[in-house]
Order: structure tokens, then C-alpha cells, then sequence
């Protein structure tokens, strides 16, 4: 198979009209989506489950087998089984410290190549792939197929590295233009970055971080909150037969317009009912945990167990406004008596126990898991 040679930015042979509908479809999902985020006060504290929850379908697209359940234990002190799998969670956590560079960097100067590059070295930081020119656009000719593919067996092969250099210098101006649909432009930014494949490693990751952050630059999302990883990971084959399609067949540029808008539509109303779920869990929480605990420090516990559904009880020692710990460890305990936390590892001599808010998690996942 010979090297892909893109088209150029802007697409001059796109067929708006089978696009319409799909257009206006996913414009009001995604308008619905962003109602919602709006209405968060504290979107960070909220959605931060769903931010990690994206991490791991993100990377289990590319291999990854780690849960969310698995990756909050973690952070909670729990050792995972095996060395792959801590591997698995420490390329799920970089992935989330990325999106918070990102969106941090957003805040100050617009999107460009330099921060790409940024978020590639910091989501490869000490994991697998590290040593592959982390950070760097690739110099050398890479593949995309099965373990030990060649270039006759592979299943795409991106541009030569010789016409990167205009083609991301293209791709990042086409990033900043005005087109006449926005949804249909980050389409194509989305795929097009996927066909140049610009790094040796974690394209796939990246290519979708892409997303939520042309989103929130462009003004169609108050948090860069917008999760496709669900959408692509069930129809995997689809996803990637419409990129691969793109460098083959006339029509590929509208098959996976088409694709992409339709991702984009079914996606914004999963994740605006999920997060309507977390939204009155929450709030009924809320009310539980103050009833409960009789305390002024109910609201700040609540927050810091939405920020980390699974955590250790000594976490709340060192966090500042916090009563003391035997205060803390009244509240928890009259919490466990109520049954809106799970006993994780029990405490054991100087270790603490590790707790769980469970219905957050299984509200994230869709389905009991704790």
C-alpha cells in the first residue's frame, strides 16, 4: 500500500445537501448538551468522573483494558494486578492531565501545533510509547495494521514525513477559519488529523482530545465536557473504515461527514442524560449527606467525594477548611450506616480504608459495577 496523500483544507467537493438534516440534528443535540453544562455551577467537581470515565474509553479504543472502577482505585492507593495493567491506568490519567493543560492553555491563546505537541509529551509522559519522539512530529514513515505489519499488509499508511510540515501548517490554518458549519469543519479537522497521523504514537487519543477543545474554543461548549469515545468505541469498525476510506474512495469525505455528524447527535443526548443523572444524584445527595451528618461541612465532603468517588478516608486530612479527623470520621461512618458509602479495603494498623460512593460510579458506567 502506498503512502495516503491527503486533500488539501478546505474540502471544495463536500455534498451539502444529504448533510442538512444530519447538520441541524447534531447542532440541537449539541445546543441541548451545552444547556446543561451552562447550568452547572461547578461543572469540575460534577463532570470530573465523566472526564476520566472518557480517558478510559479513549484508551481502551487503543488497547487499553483498565475500568474506571480500576483507575479510581488507584488513585484511592490500591495496587492494580500487573505491571500492564498499571500501565493501562497511568496512559488513562495522563490523558486526563492533558485535557486540563488543554483546556488551561485555551484560556490564554488559541489553539496551535505547539500545544498539540504539548499535550502529545505530556500524554505519553512515562508510558508505553515514551520513547517514541514524544512530543515531536514523526521524521520517519509510519503504518497503521496488525502487530509486525508491513507496508504491503497494512491496513492504511499515513503521508511521508517529508509533506508533514504542509500539511499540519494547512490543517492548523483550516483549525482557525470560518466555515459554513462548524460541526462539519471539526469533522473534518477530526479526520484529517487521523490520516496525517503526525506522531508515531497516541494519534488515536489525541485525534479525539481534539474534539471537546475545538468545541470549547469555538464558543458551541461553555466546558470542554463533550465525551465521543463511547459513540466510537461501540461502532469501532465503522470509525475506522470512514477514515480509512477518505485517501480511497470519491466519496469518502461525505461518507464520513455523515459518520462523524451522526456520532456527534447520538452522543450529546447520551451525555446530556448522563449528566442530567449526575446532576440529581447529586442534588438528592446532597440533602442526604447534610440530614445525615448535621454538619456545615456536608457540601465540601460531598464535593470532594464527586471529585474522587473512591478515596481513601484519610484523604480529607489534608485538605484545607476541613474539621479534624475524628470529625471527619464521624461523618464517614454515619455515611457507611446509611449505605451511601462502600467499604472498599477495610482499614488495617496505619492503613486507611478505602471508600466509594458507589452510585456515582454506576450512574458513569451505565450499570452496577460497585
Amino acid at each position: 500500500m502506498k503512502p495516503c496523500i491527503p486533500d488539501k483544507l478546505p474540502i471544495t467537493t463536500i455534498k451539502w445537501e444529504p448533510l442538512i438534516p444530519l447538520i441541524g440534528a447534531s447542532n440541537r443535540a449539541l445546543a441541548y448538551f451545552d444547556g446543561i453544562l451552562y447550568g452547572i455551577t461547578n461543572p469540575d467537581v460534577l463532570l470530573s468522573p465523566l472526564t476520566t470515565q472518557e480517558a478510559v474509553l479513549s484508551s481502551r479504543i487503543e488497547g487499553t483494558q483498565a475500568t474506571l472502577g480500576e483507575v479510581l482505585k488507584f488513585e484511592a492507593g490500591e495496587a492494580p494486578e500487573g505491571e500492564s495493567r498499571r500501565q493501562d491506568i497511568e496512559e488513562i490519567i495522563n490523558y486526563r492531565v492533558s485535557m486540563k493543560l488543554a483546556e488551561t492553555e485555551l484560556q490564554k491563546r488559541p489553539f496551535n501545533l505547539n500545544l498539540l505537541k504539548k499535550l502529545h509529551q505530556v500524554l505519553l509522559a512515562g508510558v508505553r510509547g515514551r520513547d517514541k519522539a514524544r512530543g515531536q512530529f514523526r521524521t520517519t514513515q509510519n503504518l497503521i495494521g496488525l502487530p509486525g505489519a508491513n507496508m504491503d499488509t497494512a491496513q492504511f499508511v499515513p503521508p511521508e514525513p517529508q509533506i508533514l510540515p504542509e500539511y499540519l501548517d494547512n490543517w492548523e490554518k483550516y483549525w482557525h477559519m470560518d466555515r459554513p458549519d462548524p460541526l462539519v469543519q471539526l469533522a473534518i479537522i477530526h479526520a484529517q488529523f487521523e490520516v496525517l497521523h503526525p506522531f508515531l504514537d497516541g494519534n488515536g487519543r489525541l485525534g479525539r482530545m481534539i474534539v471537546p477543545l475545538f468545541l470549547y474554543e469555538k464558543k458551541l461548549l461553555s466546558h470542554p465536557e463533550f465525551y465521543v469515545s463511547a459513540y466510537l468505541e461501540k461502532h469501532r469498525d465503522e470509525y475506522v473504515e470512514r477514515l480509512h476510506a477518505i485517501c480511497i474512495e470519491p466519496d469518502g469525505w461525505d461518507k464520513w461527514i455523515a459518520f462523524f455528524l451522526k456520532t456527534l447527535d447520538e452522543q450529546a443526548r447520551a451525555n446530556g442524560a448522563k449528566a442530567q443523572a449526575i446532576i440529581q444524584l447529586y442534588e438528592r445527595l446532597k440533602k442526604q449527606v447534610i440530614d445525615t451528618t448535621h454538619s456545615q461541612f456536608a457540601v465540601p465532603l460531598l464535593d470532594q467525594m464527586f471529585k474522587q468517588p473512591i478515596f481513601p478516608s484519610n484523604i480529607f486530612d489534608n485538605i484545607k477548611g476541613m474539621p479534624t479527623k475524628t470529625a471527619i470520621l464521624t461523618m464517614l461512618n454515619k455515611l457507611k450506616a446509611e449505605k451511601m458509602l462502600k467499604v472498599v479495603r477495610p482499614g488495617s494498623g496505619r492503613r486507611a480504608q478505602v471508600l466509594a460512593l458507589a452510585e456515582l460510579i454506576n450512574v458513569c458506567e451505565g450499570h452496577e459495577v460497585i
